[in-house]
């Protein structure tokens, strides 16, 4: 009697120890699952931000022809139009373009970039890409 006590006890242990890992295996699973759509979600580029007037589209297309040198022009002449996150992207594309001829401005500009963004901000993610190679 006292046995087949035992036999029963080791049984429900057995049950509830494997109920207990199969709940803490679909809470990993789930929690793996968000955080790769989350990953998938976060994909930014530069048009889709916000920050900068629709009519400023074309005028910044043509100076990304241009080159690093259209690219200051442009953040020059328009650079006070336009907001964070989408301000920030665009100076992100200055920096890479300008780094080969200028280092010291890309990273100048780099610096003040990541200053003034946080880890909330979609850009975020760029400039953690980034920071290797201008910090």
């Amino acid at each position: 009697m006292i046995t087949k006590l035992i036999a029963a006890l080791i049984t429900i242990a057995v049950l509830y120890g494997g109920w207990n890992l199969f709940l803490y295996w679909e809470k990993v699973r789930d929690e793996k699952e968000s955080i790769r759509k989350e990953a998938a979600s976060t994909v930014v580029n530069g048009e889709s931000l916000q920050g900068m007037p629709q009519n400023l589209d074309q005028s910044l297309r043509a100076a990304e022809t241009q080159g690093a040198l259209g690219l200051r022009n442009w953040l020059k002449t328009y650079g006070y139009l336009v907001q964070d996150p989408r301000k920030a992207w665009i100076e992100l594309d200055y920096c890479e373009r300008v780094a080969r001829d200028d280092p010291a401005e890309a990273r100048r500009v780099f610096a003040s970039v990541r200053n003034r963004t946080g880890p909330t901000s979609p850009v975020w993610s760029r400039i953690k890409k980034l920071a290797p190679t201008y910090e």
